[in-house]
């Protein structure tokens, strides 16, 4: 996935403009305002449109740099049976550290949802690793949870006092991680 923060990066060390890198880039399909607006988008991590593989192989040849320096790479679980609040501790310990790291951390951590997050930690690794990443110098750039709302079929009564009942839900989550180069 392409990265803003170093596109805008490598395009301002080179002293290129955002109209210089889009006439230097031509896509199928593009005109030159649409080339603009697509470079400002990704610069902003709006990935609208989104771009291809070849993008960012022109990008990083117009740049003059390695196509890993304008990349990050990242899985993510979605609808996690777990809630927010319980992985977003897990998800807090590892953001920032490298990859082993966390890796010796999650392996430790006495918490249900250090398995899930090492499941999707793994993936962005492999993810890495397939497009030819060197994996000893990855650390993890991104680690968040968001809401995924309520398990289906998982709405329960409890009695209460008086006759009466109260709902109980069981939450869902969204478990994201992103690996970067050092």
């Amino acid at each position: 996935m392409l990265s803003g923060k170093k596109l805008s990066r490598c395009r301002k060390a080179r002293g290129l403009s955002t109209a210089d890198l889009a006439e230097r880039i031509e896509r199928s399909g593009l005109s030159s305002r649409q080339a603009r607006a697509a470079i400002g988008n990704w610069e902003q991590d709006r990935l609208t449109p989104a771009p291809t593989r070849a993008d960012i192989d022109t990008l990083a040849q117009v740049l003059q740099v390695p196509r890993q320096d304008l990349v990050v790479w990242s899985a993510s679980h979605r609808y996690a049976p777990i809630a927010p609040r319980k992985a977003r501790l897990i998800a807090q310990l590892i953001r920032g550290r490298t990859v082993q790291d966390a890796l010796d951390l999650l392996k430790f951590a006495n918490k249900r949802s250090a398995v899930m997050v090492d499941k999707v930690l793994r993936s962005a690794i492999a993810n890495a690793d397939e497009q030819e990443a060197d994996v000893e110098r990855l650390y993890v750039s991104d680690a968040r949870v968001d809401e995924g709302g309520v398990r289906l079929n998982t709405r329960r009564w409890r009695p209460k006092d008086r006759g009466r009942a109260v709902s109980w839900t069981r939450l869902a989550s969204h478990i994201h991680v992103s690996v970067d180069m050092d």
